[in-house]
C-alpha cells in the first residue's frame, strides 16, 4: 500500500485478523522526494501469544506520482544492536566535526578513502 501523505506511512501489518507488526513509534528523519523514517515496532509471537522485544527499522521512501513507495529498508533486531549502531554514528559524527558543511561531499569522500 502506498501512502499519499508522509504522516500516513506505517509499518503496522495485520494478517488473518491478528496484528502481526505493532508500531510503537515513528520519527521522520528527512522529508522531501526521498524521505527517511525510523520505526520502533514489535512482532507478534504466536507461540507465546504475545509481542516480542522491540525492534527497529529505517526505511527510505520515494515520492513518485503523488505517492510514497518504499525503496529500501534496514532492520535492527534488538535494542542492544540499535545502541551499538547509534554509538558508532555518534562517534563518527563527532570525529567529522559538528561545524562541517553538510554539503561538502568531496570532503566526506576524501575521508572515506583514507580508511
Amino acid at each position: 500500500m502506498w501512502a499519499e501523505d508522509i504522516d500516513d506511512i506505517t509499518v503496522e501489518y495485520e494478517e488473518g485478523g491478528v496484528q502481526v507488526i505493532r508500531q510503537e513509534a515513528k520519527e521522520i528523519i528527512a522529508r522531501g522526494t526521498w524521505p527517511v523514517l525510523v520505526f520502533r515496532y514489535r512482532e507478534w509471537d504466536p507461540a507465546s501469544e504475545s509481542y516480542g522485544p522491540a525492534k527497529f527499522t529505517l526505511r527510505k521512501f520515494r515520492k513518485q506520482h503523488g505517492s510514497y513507495r518504499m525503496e529500501s529498508k534496514f532492520n535492527i533486531g534488538s535494542p542492544a544492536q540499535a545502541l551499538s549502531i547509534a554509538g558508532v554514528l555518534q562517534r563518527w559524527a563527532s570525529e567529522a566535526g559538528a561545524a562541517e558543511d553538510p554539503g561538502d561531499s568531496q570532503g566526506s569522500r576524501a575521508r572515506e578513502k583514507k580508511v
